[in-house]
């Protein structure tokens, strides 16, 4: 009886345990990762980016400059009151008696063009600045695509990592079965086991590096979400095709912001030079008043009108240091405009020979040392595991392997990251 109530009170704790579990509630599904592609990337660093929105607002401050630069300038109101008697004469003290009241306006014309050459310097600063903000989005949009690169580049490293490791796994197992079948030695099983810790390590590597990769991406996309929500596509290859490099030069000298910047700076530099010659003429001011009251010389003049012109003379000229800074800056602005079309030259010219240099890389090894590398490791094992080759001989192969695999994986980001600097050295996208 006393098993019978043992038994029974198992089965009712089990009971229990089946109904709690029943009860208990599901566990929330992870919801899968969001899936980036470089188009993708792009338009959140565009709309996320806070130095890139930085820039933008700068260019709308420089177009409220332009609203500025062209306001005309306001009329002066005058009123003047005199002939107010302030101490009694003869006896008589009629204080208001002989007061006249003149109110007047007047207004300064510029002449020579002044306010029309301020709005032009201000909307080619608008321009330049506009430029700026471009050659601003250009140099990070370089450093966004590098990053999306290297989280490319990064689970390409894990994916190779991850094969050599299921790879060598199976080796072990056989190597394994063949020591329990007296088939090779204790000795020579250690010596394949301990080299599992080298490729335990590059997977290890790897998974640190693409969570590095990605969070260096997510900062310049100014974004704060979980690194495990998120995952990139994107090609993973190289293209043979590549245009002459007077094509890139040409299109360089087309689309370079900081070139266009430092043209339109030399242009502005010039309106600035005519808007100093022009600042050092004089402007005259034109005033009109009426007076309400008698005047002395005619009594019998009660409403009466005056006017004035007012003319600074030109006795020194107050203006002659601008006109001789905004001249030199004139120079100086084409030489600088030189020196950024010489600059544009040597970034495309860099970025050509490194895209070539990693194409003529690329190319023997996908087209014959990837494919030597498999056969040399295939036929090193099959040689190995029926007693033809020696241990050291096998081991050799696996890390000939292995090194072929992670070059090809490096030259191919090595390939695309010169890809993106030709990008940026142009000006816009001319190797997708």
């Amino acid at each position: 009886m006393r098993l019978k109530f043992i038994i029974a009170g198992t089965t009712v704790a089990l009971s229990a345990l089946s109904l709690c579990a029943q009860t208990s509630p599901p566990a929330t599904p992870v919801p899968p990762a969001e899936v980036w592609t470089w188009d993708q990337v792009k338009d959140r660093f565009e709309l996320n980016n806070t130095t890139l929105m930085a820039a933008k607002l700068n260019i709308d401050e420089l177009k409220a400059e332009e609203i500025t630069a062209h306001l005309r300038p306001n009329p002066d109101f005058t009123l003047t009151a005199d002939g107010t008697q302030i101490s009694p004469s003869h006896g008589v003290w009629q204080p208001f008696a002989g007061t006249f009241v003149s109110p007047g306006v007047s207004y300064l014309f510029e002449r020579r063009n002044k306010r029309n050459l301020r709005f032009e310097a201000a909307k080619e600063g608008t321009a330049i600045g506009s430029a700026q903000a471009s050659d601003t989005e250009r140099t990070l949009l370089f450093n966004v695509r590098s990053a999306f690169v290297g989280v490319l580049q990064a689970k390409a490293v894990v994916k190779v990592s991850q094969d050599n490791l299921t790879y060598y796994d199976k080796i072990l197992k056989i190597s394994r079965d063949r020591y329990e079948a007296g088939d090779i030695a204790q000795i020579d099983l250690d010596r394949l086991e301990l080299q599992r810790l080298q490729y335990e390590s590059d997977l290890q590597n790897a998974l640190v590096n693409l969570r590095t990769t990605k969070i260096n991406l997510l900062a310049l996309l100014d974004d704060r979400r979980p690194i495990d929500s998120f995952d990139l596509d994107g090609a993973f290859d190289f293209r043979e095709d590549l245009l002459s490099l007077d094509d890139y030069r040409k299109d360089a000298l087309d689309n370079r912001p900081d070139l266009r910047a430092a043209v339109l700076t030399v242009k502005q530099a010039q309106t600035n030079y005519d808007l100093a010659k022009a600042d050092g003429s004089t402007d005259p001011t034109i005033g009109i008043w009426f007076t309400h009251n008698g005047s002395f010389n005619n009594p019998d003049a009660l409403n009466t009108i005056g006017a004035s012109v007012s003319i600074p003379l030109r006795v020194f000229d107050r203006n002659q240091g601008e006109k001789l800074r905004t001249k030199l800056d004139i120079s100086r602005s084409e030489k600088l405009s030189q020196g950024a079309e010489t600059q544009v030259y040597s970034d495309v010219d860099t970025a050509y020979a490194t895209v070539a240099a990693n194409i003529a890389l690329l190319k023997p090894y996908k087209e014959k040392y990837l494919a030597q590398a498999v056969r040399v490791r295939e036929t090193i094992q099959f040689s190995y595991q029926h007693g033809g080759a020696a241990l050291i001989d096998f081991l050799n192969a696996e890390n000939d392997y292995r090194a072929v695999q992670l070059s090809y994986v490096n030259l191919i980001g090595a390939y695309l990251t010169a890809a993106a600097q030709m990008n940026q050295a142009v000006g816009r996208e001319v190797i997708q």
